[in-house]
């Protein structure tokens, strides 16, 4: 039986830890905080990336995507991010919970999400030296920002409409706006 964590935990003890329930968690500064359940649209979204990513990325196994992706920090032991979808290009390990290594990090934005994964998430993503690219994506409106890093600086390209099409050039994919978002309701630009 799983007991109620209390206190402050390691990545190590998160990752082995149970609450008996289905709430998903993220361990921020050794609390575990409870996620809400994602809407429909986010993941459909998270889907729909997920396989085009993964079909991208057949002929460079072992680079894999992950759904629900915990990332851990080198530099601290007591917070696990999830993210909606990261990618490694690091072999599968037997047992391994935590993305070693990403290239690339997706979160999909929803109103109740936004401020923590730009504001929280991000800047802590931005510190992982192997991180090539940041994906934010909106789940109620046809945009997106990618965040690519160069040299020691961070570019952002904005993605805007279902006209455009969305380019990752860690995976090297190129994706229609109107492919992802097909299906699901979202805002008219304004």
């Amino acid at each position: 039986m799983s007991e109620a964590a209390f206190g402050h935990m390691t990545v190590e003890e998160f990752l082995l830890w149970e609450d008996g329930t289905d709430t998903r968690y993220e361990l921020i500064d050794g609390l575990p905080v409870a996620m809400a359940p994602p809407a429909r649209a986010h993941g459909m979204l998270s889907a729909r990336l997920g396989g085009a990513i993964d079909a991208a990325l057949r002929p460079r196994r072992p680079c894999a995507v992950h759904t629900e992706a915990g990332l851990g920090q080198s530099q601290r032991n007591d917070t696990c991010w999830i993210a909606d979808l990261a990618v490694t290009c690091d072999p599968h390990r037997l047992g391994g919970q935590l993305v070693e290594r990403p290239i690339l990090i997706v979160e999909i934005l929803s109103p109740g999400t936004e401020r923590h994964d730009r504001h929280t998430k991000l800047p802590a993503y931005r510190q992982i030296a192997s991180v090539e690219e940041i994906l934010l994506i909106d789940s109620q409106e046809a945009y997106a920002e990618i965040l690519r890093k160069s040299g020691d600086n961070w570019i952002t390209e904005l993605v805007q409409g279902l006209g455009a099409s969305l380019r990752l050039a860690s995976v090297d994919l190129e994706i229609a706006m109107a492919q992802l978002y097909d299906g699901i309701e979202i805002a008219e630009a304004g």
